[in-house]
């Protein structure tokens, strides 16, 4: 598949994981999907580093060692999404108006870009991508790279308004399931949580193509990750499985109907 040089306003366009353990999480996800780390200082320590996830030379994702700060406010290793907007400012300026939350307020990133974090009114957390240098995921829908982002969360129809309003977004609806348009494009999904699910809180999913569902998932148990949901079928749609590494990050992959 052609490298990607450009992402649309609207796009989710990178994934970046923040983890307690780089270096087990290198093994892991290389063993998973392949990807080669390469690393970059970000600062004077030793554990100042931002490892770039690539697969064949190109920039899939990223993972970097949890903040003291982020762990001492009991935050457990997670995946982040990005979606990529026009000016990070103004962006973050319509969250607080629409409701939400600006947890990390606008600031550069060397020259690749500019960026911000944001909670939507519901509490799920995302990031905003103003590009500089670097556009952001180089390959996506293709197997190990991001494939489809979904948001569980308590309140559909809010969670429908604030993004339509912040990023443009329209929304399908099909029974238990909504996805988020940009034009006539799907670019992500929402369903509701349940009763079933007291203690979820509202968030973003990370969907990572797999060419094989169940293989996947029977890797990830055997190289010291779970299995959350085994792999079953969506009709129409693919195989998909959620999964968690062994530091304890939620992620989940799918194989499409081809």
């Amino acid at each position: 598949m052609p490298q990607v040089t450009h992402h649309e306003p609207g796009s989710f366009s990178w994934a970046e994981l923040a983890t307690s353990d780089p270096a087990g999480a290198k093994a892991f996800y290389g063993a998973l999907f392949g990807w080669a780390p390469v690393d970059s200082s970000m600062g004077p320590g030793p554990e100042d580093v931002y490892t770039r996830l690539q697969i064949e030379g190109a920039d899939v994702g990223a993972l970097y060692k949890m903040l003291p700060e982020q762990a001492a406010a009991g935050v457990t290793p997670h995946w982040l999404a990005y979606v990529t907007v026009g000016r990070a400012e103004e962006t973050a300026k319509a969250v607080r108006a629409l409701g939400g939350a600006v947890v990390a307020d606008p600031f550069d990133v060397m020259g690749y870009g500019r960026m911000a974090i944001l909670q939507d009114p519901g509490g799920a957390i995302l990031a905003v991508w103003q590009p500089g240098t670097h556009a952001g995921a180089q390959r996506v829908h293709e197997p190990g790279t991001l494939s489809w982002c979904e948001l569980a969360t308590r309140d559909p129809d809010a969670a429908g308004r604030f993004y339509g309003e912040l990023f443009g977004w329209g929304l399908r609806t099909s029974p238990g399931y909504m996805e988020f348009l940009r034009g006539e494009t799907a670019v992500g999904g929402m369903y509701a949580l349940g009763p079933d699910a007291p203690d979820v809180s509202s968030n973003w999913m990370l969907y990572f193509q797999s060419a094989d569902c169940d293989a996947t998932a029977a890797k990830a148990g055997g190289e010291g990750g779970e299995v959350l949901v085994a792999p079953k079928d969506i009709p129409r749609v693919g195989r998909f499985a959620v999964l968690q590494d062994p530091q304890g990050a939620a992620f989940a992959i799918v194989t499409p109907v081809l």
